[in-house]
């Protein structure tokens, strides 16, 4: 005699919902690594910005100093 549909549906229901956490358990996997990704590339980027900070503020100091000795040197004639 045939399994009755009852005996059935609750099997095939827990097999659904194994295969349900294997792909959630993949897709959270994936995300934590484009999370990961992510927060290198911000990383990398805050520190770029950080050294362009330093190197225009060294250049505009440089460049202050040098107007600095000009003004002197222009007021000295």
């Amino acid at each position: 005699m045939a399994k009755e549909p009852d005996n059935m549906i609750l099997p095939l229901l827990r097999e659904m919902r194994s295969e349900m956490q294997e792909q959630f358990t993949e897709i959270r996997q994936r995300l934590d690594k484009l999370e990961s990704g992510q927060k290198t590339i911000r990383q990398a980027l805050t520190a770029d910005t950080m050294m362009s900070k330093f190197v225009t503020g060294d250049f505009e100091e440089r460049i202050f100093e040098l107007e600095r000795k000009v003004e002197s040197l222009a007021k000295g004639k």
